[in-house]
């Protein structure tokens, strides 16, 4: 990688810390998820970044792929994971953390687990390293701990303006000997008291543009498309972002959208079980002579 992409990707670690340092100062329990993520949303923009995806806010058995929506009531409660992404020219720093805001033991213990399997993770990643044996020293760290690691969810590589780039970094010994090579990776456990997998379930209100996508004939969609791809191009956004920008009018504009397989809508990932998740996260720029945890 060129210089200037580091020094990028170094920016927006040192904004998405910042941001997650401002994130645990707001948030309490019952406060609105609709103010949470407005409000971050807000200081990632103060801060010279913008966000490269809309925030996650995933509560207990969500653990991802949760955003609010334009006119969201829900409150913070129980096992909050917070996932945020900034990016500087479409160089990603991605990072997560969880909250007990509920004062509950399993949640904590939940949390340390995630934690202590990231910096577990981080440790056994290096240039050339084989991508089990990130996954196996994340998931003895989880079970050591007594619960389980989520396996059908991972971390991954990023590219430029491409959140998931195609390399996947398991959450456990998936036994694929691949070495990484020079790039940028976000490690991302989760941890659970449940059985460790997560399924599909409600509509995320986020969204990407699909590649090689066509138009649709409405105009105002046509507009809504234009506008989405000059503002957000290949990364994710949210109804929520358009309602602001364009009136609730954009709902009915991202439908049309949906229906004509030209964007794509994530669905909540919920642990099998309903048990809570907690969920840990970092992004690392690695090359043959050094890695740089940017978050």
């Amino acid at each position: 990688m060129e210089k200037e992409q580091i020094e990028k990707l170094k920016k927006a670690g040192d904004i998405a810390k910042k941001v997650k340092v401002f994130a645990r100062e707001i948030i309490c329990k019952d406060i609105p998820l609709l103010e949470i993520a407005e409000k971050i949303d807000a200081k990632i923009l103060e801060l010279g970044g913008k966000p490269a995806f809309p925030i996650n806010l995933s509560i207990n058995e969500i653990a991802a792929h949760s955003t609010p929506s334009h006119n969201d009531d829900q409150k913070a409660h129980g096992l909050l994971k917070i996932d945020i992404g900034v990016h500087i020219d479409g160089f990603v720093a991605d990072t997560a953390f969880s909250l007990d805001l509920e004062n509950n033991e399993e949640n904590k213990q939940l949390i340390e687990a995630a934690e202590s399997a990231l910096e577990s993770g981080i440790k056994a990643t290096d240039y050339h390293t084989e991508l089990r044996e990130i996954g196996k020293a994340i998931e003895n760290t989880i079970k050591s701990r007594g619960f389980q690691p989520i396996i059908n969810l991972s971390g991954h590589s990023i590219d430029q303006y491409d959140l998931h780039s195609g390399i996947t970094i398991p959450n456990y010994d998936n036994l694929k000997e691949y070495n990484l090579e020079e790039g940028v990776y976000a490690i991302e456990p989760f941890s659970t008291s449940g059985h460790g997998k997560v399924r599909d379930g409600k509509p995320s209100g986020i969204y990407h543009l699909e590649p090689g996508s066509g138009q649709v004939r409405d105009p105002f969609a046509r507009e809504v498309l234009n506008y989405i791809k000059e503002k957000y191009q290949t990364l994710p956004f949210c109804s929520r972002w358009l309602v602001k920008k364009l009136s609730t009018r954009a709902l009915i504009a991202l439908k049309r959208l949906e229906e004509a397989n030209i964007i794509h809508q994530y669905l909540q990932l919920v642990e099998i079980n309903r048990k809570p998740v907690a969920q840990a996260e970092h992004t690392l720029v690695l090359t043959k002579n050094e890695k740089i945890v940017t978050t």
